[in-house]
């Protein structure tokens, strides 16, 4: 441990709650340098929905490196490349009667949605971006201008401009999208016309606040009447979190622009797309960048995943069947502690538990690490642990988490309130 506190910068944060040196990973589970295990209900901050070191992902990976595939290709074509497109197309756009065309960015979400929100800026030629409080877009530093959670903001060092922000569903129980609107009319209101809106549809850092598709509806029919672009950030909620492939398939929106990243390279390893209408696409050659938006290793895993999980409904039923027992274990905690409990946060297998102080999801998400699970904490305070495990999970290793957690349950509530019941 010397060397991370002697060499490694401050910066950390996931380290700080898992102080261990861990070696091994397979499915759902990691292994320490001493032989400990620990089941992961953090998954990469939902990088790792296909699970660690996932078997049929690897042998593909194995293969391709065995044969000397091109690893790095700029944005040269590769047959590698190629079969995710036509994969993504079979799989993925084609059945959900999505038109889109695929940009290949640097490989992190917030390079993603950098694209996005210059793309959106170009086609426009507009300048104002809306977002929604609580909304997490990565820390550079268009995205970030974007994000509204503070701590991160402070980070920047520099103004960060040309954002409105407006309540996101349920807010303060202010209606964001009835402001909106009459802002938009009012010419005193004081908004520029935004070049496009940026939501995330369950807010994946602040505090895992769904988008009823009622809303997403009328947020969709309010961009369309005013020429304005819906992005919708899914690189946390993508790639089957919420249960579905895209976050915002059961509201039946089309979005003008998607950005993916974590889980879309399947393995674990780096990869981030920008889905646009195909009328969008007025870029310049060149004019989004970066030497790693080719990573064939990336294009090799996230093919397979997709073959693999999306050729039929089998793993989104998964999901949801997972989805179900998470949320009764939740809804049993809230009832018999609602010292500790508020409520029951997010949809599918991004799902969580609000807690009424952080130092109550602090405490309890450390009790967890103790008994051998790594869970984390999300909200504007950490109020909420969420429940972030591989969507590969297996009905006995989500049980013995569930466990887990209810026993770290029971040890906070005793602490503070007197009683394990």
């Amino acid at each position: 441990m010397d060397i991370f506190n002697k060499q490694e910068s401050k910066v950390r944060s996931y380290s700080n709650s898992f102080p261990v040196v861990f070696t091994k990973a397979k499915g759902c589970w990691l292994e320490t340098e001493h032989g400990a295990r620990y089941l992961d209900f953090l998954a990469g901050a939902g990088s790792l929905n296909y699970g660690h070191n996932n078997p049929v992902l690897k042998h593909a990976l194995l293969e391709y490196i065995e044969m000397d595939g091109i690893t790095h290709g700029l944005d040269m074509h590769s047959d590698a490349k190629a079969d995710f497109l036509t994969t993504l197309q079979h799989k993925i756009l084609a059945p959900r009667g999505l038109s889109y065309k695929v940009q290949f960015t640097g490989p992190t979400g917030t390079n993603a949605v950098e694209a996005a929100l210059k793309l959106a800026r170009k086609v426009t030629r507009r300048s104002s971006i809306v977002a929604f409080t609580n909304g997490f877009h990565g820390c550079t530093a268009g995205a970030l201008a974007a994000t509204g959670n503070q701590h991160h903001r402070q980070g920047s060092g520099v103004s960060l401009s040309n954002v409105t922000r407006i309540p996101f569903e349920g807010y303060a129980d202010v209606d964001g999208l009835k402001l909106f609107e009459t802002m938009l009319t009012d010419n005193s209101a004081g908004i520029d016309k935004p070049a496009a809106v940026l939501l995330e549809t369950v807010q994946g850092e602040g505090g895992l606040n769904v988008a009823s598709n009622q809303w997403l509806q009328r947020l969709s029919k309010v961009c369309k009447q005013n020429d304005i672009l819906l992005i919708v950030d899914d690189i946390q909620a993508g790639c089957g979190r919420t249960g579905t492939f895209f976050s915002f398939e059961p509201s039946g929106i089309n979005p003008d622009i998607v950005t993916l990243s974590k889980s879309i390279g399947g393995y674990g390893l780096p990869m981030a797309v920008v889905l646009l209408k195909p009328e969008l696409d007025i870029w310049k050659p060149g004019e989004h960048n970066g030497t790693f938006r080719g990573n064939n290793h990336a294009f090799v895993t996230a093919t397979k995943a997709l073959e693999i999980y999306w050729s039929d409904n089998q793993f989104e039923t998964h999901i949801a069947q997972c989805s179900k027992k998470v949320s009764a274990v939740i809804k049993r905690c809230v009832k018999r502690h609602p010292e500790l409990f508020v409520q029951q946060k997010g949809r599918g297998m991004m799902i969580g538990i609000e807690c009424h102080r952080g130092e109550f999801a602090a405490q309890i998400a450390k009790a967890c690490f103790d008994k051998g699970m790594v869970i984390e904490t999300a909200g504007p305070d950490d109020e909420v642990v969420k429940f972030f495990c591989p969507l590969t999970i297996t009905d006995a290793e989500l049980d013995k988490g569930l466990g887990i957690f209810e026993n770290a349950v029971a040890l906070i509530a005793a602490k503070h309130f007197k009683k394990a019941s």
